[in-house]
């Protein structure tokens, strides 16, 4: 029997105005476009915008990348940095934020917890180890475009299958998640540092993805990037019906229909494909996931049909700014994306610790 989606439909608040949503895109297209124009390297803006035109269109607006008063040594080196450098970093940031984002949102409704993540419930630091083993253990190392993910997707996927496995059977219950991810994520730091240790000369691909960032983007990794989260998204941004009913409780969701344990396990995996697609290319970055999904509660609504495209927008919008920051703080610096994301994500963890205990009865 299909679930009662009379019921579904009453879990959220419908709240996603046309308007909103509206401003929320135009937010995310206008910030993309910006971020063009931000790097270590001072480029003229009117240069910037030139190259953009003419590349984006194929020389059909204009026929020079640079204007006139520009050497062609200095616009083939504007060129490159622009379009190949900065382009697919944003390019990237704005899919690995959506993966990030929608893995968050997907894992918050399947266990009914505000504080669940893929940081913090170990998924990121799975991926991480597995994307470390292809240097590390020199695996696949020249078709790197094509294992890195690969490995990464399984390094989540087991990652996943070790807190259902320790939580128990029937997902034990909330805390037990947490506390089991929590601790895996420990357990996946220690493996990566002995892993280390057995290759030294590793360390320096593998701090990529210890420190996060986006400096390694390029137009093939954005492919596979974004491909890897449109195969995940899309079947999780679908799910919004039936992670509205698993708010219901499972006994109230089984009686109208819904597998529980199947709908929780497929859920599950697809959030650990789009979370080490996104870990793959852009290393660990937490908090993402976390944040997300309860700045679009609270802007729109808590039907999680909204929630789940609305963490994936909100989630681009926060790395891309997280990595545009990353550029401005320091001249000639660019600092880890994880690191910002760590100083906005961290105070918002403990807030959300705390309004927790407060409603929480005493002692529990």
């Amino acid at each position: 029997m299909p679930p009662n989606t009379a019921v579904a439909d009453r879990v959220g608040r419908s709240r996603f105005g046309g308007a909103r949503v509206a401003a929320l895109i135009a937010a995310l297209a206008g910030l993309a476009l910006l971020s063009c124009f931000v790097g270590t390297i001072s480029i003229p803006p009117s240069v910037v915008a030139t190259i953009l035109l003419h590349q984006s269109s194929n020389g059909a607006l204009l026929s020079s990348n640079c204007p006139a008063s520009v050497s062609a040594f200095r616009c083939d080196a504007f060129t490159s940095i622009v379009w190949d450098l900065r382009v697919p970093a944003v390019l990237l940031a704005l899919t690995a934020g959506a993966a990030l984002g929608l893995a968050g949102g997907t894992l918050q409704g399947v266990f009914r917890n505000p504080l669940a993540d893929p940081y913090l419930f170990g998924l990121s630091s799975g991926a991480a180890v597995g994307a470390a083993a292809l240097f590390v253990f020199n695996v696949g190392v020249r078709e790197s475009n094509l294992t890195l993910p690969l490995f990464a997707f399984l390094g989540a996927v087991l990652t996943g299958a070790a807190i259902l496995a320790i939580a128990g059977g029937r997902f034990g219950s909330i805390e037990t998640l947490l506390l089991s991810g929590v601790a895996l994520s420990y357990l996946l730091s220690g493996i990566l540092s002995l892993m280390l240790l057995y290759n030294p000369f590793g360390s320096f691909q593998v701090s990529f993805w210890l420190l996060g960032g986006l400096t390694g983007a390029t137009w093939d990794r954005v492919g596979v990037a974004f491909g890897g989260l449109l195969v995940a998204g899309s079947f999780l941004v679908i799910a919004g019906r039936e992670v509205n009913v698993l708010q219901l409780g499972d006994e109230v969701a089984k009686s109208l229909g819904v597998e529980v344990s199947r709908v929780r396990t497929r859920l599950i995996l697809l959030a650990s494909l789009a979370t080490g697609f996104a870990v793959a290319f852009t290393g660990v970055i937490g908090f993402v996931g976390l944040v997300s999904p309860h700045i679009v509660r609270r802007l729109f609504s808590a039907d999680y049909r909204v929630v789940l495209p609305g963490s994936a927008l909100v989630g681009g919008l926060f790395m891309l700014g997280a990595s545009d920051l990353a550029q401005s703080i320091l001249p000639q610096t660019v600092l880890p994306v994880g690191v910002l994301t760590a100083f906005a994500g961290a105070p918002f963890f403990l807030f959300l610790l705390q309004r927790r205990r407060r409603r929480a009865p005493r002692g529990d």
